[in-house]
Order: C-alpha cells, then sequence, then structure tokens
C-alpha cells in the first residue's frame, strides 16, 4: 500500500491536489482499486472531505482525464500535417505514461472542457493548413479515437493471456481452415510483445502507420480541393 507523507497529509485540500491525488492512485494501484474510501485515506481525510471538491465518482473521473489530456504537449509546428500527427503522438505518450486512462475515456458520456479544448485544437490545425470545414468534419470522423491517443480495434480482449506457442500454432491451424487469409496475416505479422492489438503485435508501429496513412489521404483530398459529394482520388 503507498503512502503519504505528514507534510503531504497537512497540505491544504483543494480540487487541484484531489484529482493529482487520484491519477497518481490510479497509475499505482490500477483504476479499479479507486474509490472515494480509498482516494480519502490516500489523502488522510474522511471521505465526506472530497465531496466538497468532486461531487461523485463520475465528476473524479472526468476531472482524472482532465489532468491527463492536460499533459499532452503543444507541437512547435505551424504546417497542419506534422502539427496534428505530433499532437495526436503526445496524446498517446500521455496515455501511456496513465494506462487506466484509455479505460476511462470509453466510458465517458460527454467530453470535458479540456477534452473539449484538446479537439478544438485540432480542429483549428486542420483549418489553419486550409481544410475546408467539410473536408476538416470528414477528418475528425476518420481519426476518431487517435484524437485522443488511442485506437479501438476489433476482436481484441485486452485482458487475454497470450497463448503458448503451442496452443497458438493449434489455433491458427484451426483459423486457417476457415478463414485461409486472416491465417495468412495472423502468421506473417511481425510481433513484438506486449500490446493491445493482439497477441505480441507492436502498438507504436501500427498507431503510426495507420495515423500517417490517414493523413497521407487527408493530404491528397487537400490537393485536390475535395468538396463533399466528390469521389475520393483513385475512385
Amino acid at each position: 500500500m503507498r503512502s503519504s507523507t505528514g507534510a503531504a497529509r497537512r497540505a491544504p485540500l483543494n480540487r487541484e491536489r484531489v484529482l493529482r491525488s487520484a491519477v497518481a492512485l490510479a497509475d499505482a494501484e490500477g483504476i479499479d482499486e479507486l474509490s472515494m474510501r480509498r482516494l480519502a485515506q490516500e489523502l488522510g481525510v474522511v471521505p465526506m472531505a472530497l465531496y466538497k471538491h468532486v461531487a461523485h465518482k463520475e465528476e473524479l473521473l472526468d476531472g482524472m482525464v482532465d489532468v491527463v489530456v492536460g499533459e499532452i504537449e503543444r507541437p512547435d509546428e505551424d504546417d497542419w500535417k506534422p502539427a496534428v500527427r505530433e499532437r495526436i503522438l503526445a496524446a498517446r505518450r500521455a496515455l501511456l505514461r496513465h494506462p487506466w486512462a484509455r479505460r476511462v475515456l470509453e466510458t465517458r458520456t460527454a467530453p470535458t472542457p479540456t477534452v473539449l479544448a484538446h479537439t478544438d485544437a485540432m480542429i483549428a490545425a486542420l483549418r489553419r493548413g486550409g481544410l475546408s470545414v467539410d473536408l476538416t468534419h470528414h477528418v475528425m470522423h476518420a481519426l476518431g479515437s487517435r484524437v485522443l491517443g488511442f485506437s479501438q480495434e476489433l476482436f481484441v480482449d485486452d485482458h487475454a493471456a497470450a497463448p503458448d506457442p503451442a496452443t497458438r500454432a493449434a489455433l491458427l491451424q484451426r483459423l486457417g481452415e476457415t478463414y485461409p487469409h486472416v491465417a495468412e496475416i495472423a502468421r506473417r505479422a511481425a510481433h513484438d510483445e506486449p500490446s493491445t492489438l493482439g497477441p505480441g503485435c507492436d502498438d507504436q508501429f501500427e498507431f503510426e502507420f495507420s495515423l500517417d496513412l490517414l493523413l497521407d489521404g487527408v493530404e491528397r483530398l487537400h490537393r485536390n480541393r475535395w468538396t463533399p459529394g466528390q469521389a475520393a482520388p483513385g475512385r
């Protein structure tokens, strides 16, 4: 169990201290261990003292999201494409520092002011680059959760343990009997554990690869002065 110093326990309680302590607790022990009672214990106060600063657990989680998103560095770049790329990778670095944050972000039903400010800055970078409102709208849809530093993948159980080599080989054999092309990709893909994209995939490479494909496509549409109803180049 983590312990606080006497000086920290005597520090005045305010919203910022509550939120940053909650983030530190989640970093150290995991989001499932976070409760108002556990946080109060960490801060050396009674649970009711927390409710003067956060009304309930959901507000606490919203505030924790704001702390994490607030850590995202602003790129020192004027050109829209590298600026957007660096801001997204900065968001990814922030989420990697706080592994629980992705799960919490996925449960939020409305964006917090800090998330809205981050999103607004992303849109502003695209608009400063001359992209039309329509194209920017579609770009934000295409980027999806990557704007906040992660990508939602299909058919992935983040909590599943990777099978041993013999079991994996047997699974691929059975998979290949019905889905040969899926099995072919699974066998040929380079793997470096650990991963959230499947057992052993290189998350960072796959994230940047997909991001660059998207941004290259956006750049091509922008060069061709794309408008709604116009087919994308190559179609």
